[in-house]
């Protein structure tokens, strides 16, 4: 365990947290924001949508059960920094790999523990999503609240571009009938998994990638990955998506899939006065009339108003705690997007079922 060090956490807004450093001693900065979810960290930690963001875990312990080699969406850490209240130096999972510590330091990761979180997401939910600057290195508070003004906006900045895969690869189980191409735009692993379950041979491409360079595949679908940043910033993006979805071939969106895929069909996205993060969101299918528990984390939406000004475009999910947009479709078209994690690892489960309606347009489109 390393020495107690001193740590500051600054907001845009003037505001000043002190506690202890946790992770390598440095300096961070990015949007803040905060995930109510009670357990899964590593996951949320190395989840590519969480890139430029850091992050506040309202969990009161962070690290009691260390990490594990196979609890990864990414191979890396990508918030840019964490804060938390109280921060497990040790761990008591037998088959953890290495404690949170360690692997924080191995991805040169800055955090802060050791203050008051209730008060810090309190105040994020009545002055809305900010930057923050997080130092264990510089304990001049007036140098910091300067550094903090000069980080980017979150609004208007394309990130996907620092995640996405430089090559093509393929993930398949050895007796897949079904091609899906995947467009990675900082895709979590456990959405490929997903579909290689249902038998489904898996190319994932960059998110640079050429229709024609795609089609070649001859892929039966195509998913749309999440991933972190503005959708708005992406017009290379929405135009691709815009080509794919007229091929009339079955699409699946997962959170920013589906933002750029609303934005390639003449919706807008809005910036949110405070993002969703967490694994207990509650959505209605208004299809079904069922709801579902979700994970989620997106700080940008589909603009309610846009949507109704679409006749093609269908409302098929809902946020219960807003009414937020959390899922359209396209009319006469196999083609669908939801807000949230139906991949969620280690959950909830709830939302599984979108997989097996990708699969089902698929079969019906190959047949």
């Amino acid at each position: 365990m390393q020495e107690q060090k001193a740590a500051f956490l600054v907001l845009e807004d003037g505001t000043v947290f002190q506690g202890q450093a946790i992770g390598k001693i440095g300096t961070t900065a990015g949007e803040i924001a905060f995930n109510t979810g009670m357990t899964g960290y590593q996951e949320v930690f190395t989840d590519p949508s969480y890139l430029g963001q850091i992050l506040i875990m309202n969990t009161a312990h962070i690290g009691n059960y260390g990490t594990h080699q196979e609890e990864i969406e990414s191979e890396s850490i990508k918030i840019s920094g964490l804060v938390t209240k109280k921060f497990s130096h040790g761990y008591s999972r037998p088959s953890s790999n290495e404690s949170l510590q360690e692997l924080m330091e191995r991805n040169q990761t800055v955090g802060i523990s050791d203050i008051d979180t209730r008060a810090l997401v309190r105040h994020i939910r009545n002055k809305g999503a900010m930057n923050a600057i997080i130092s264990s290195e510089i304990t001049d508070v007036e140098v910091l609240k300067k550094k903090v003004l000069d980080v980017p906006s979150m609004e208007g900045l394309e990130l996907s571009s620092r995640v996405t895969t430089k090559t093509i690869f393929d993930v398949t189980n050895g007796s897949s009938d079904i091609r899906v191409a995947l467009v990675d735009f900082g895709v979590k692993k456990n959405i490929i998994r997903c579909l290689v379950e249902r038998g489904c041979h898996v190319r994932v491409f960059p998110m640079q990638s050429k229709l024609e360079e795609m089609e070649a595949f001859q892929p039966h679908g195509y998913m749309l990955s999440n991933g972190p940043g503005d959708p708005s910033s992406m017009p290379e993006s929405i135009e691709l998506v815009k080509k794919i979805v007229s091929l009339n071939k079955p699409v699946f969106g997962i959170c920013l899939g589906h933002q750029i895929l609303g934005l390639s069909q003449g919706l807008l996205t809005e910036k949110m006065f405070n993002g969703h993060r967490g694994i207990n969101h509650p959505i209605k299918n208004l299809k079904t009339g069922k709801g579902e528990i979700t994970s989620q984390n997106h700080g940008f939406v589909i603009s309610k108003r846009s949507v109704e000004q679409q006749e093609r475009i269908e409302v098929t999910h809902i946020h219960l705690n807003d009414q937020t947009i959390a899922g359209i479709a396209i009319k006469n078209k196999p083609v669908f997007s939801v807000q949230y994690h139906p991949e969620a690892s280690a959950g909830p489960h709830d939302s599984r079922y979108l997989f097996d309606q990708f699969i089902e347009n698929i079969n019906h489109y190959k047949s």
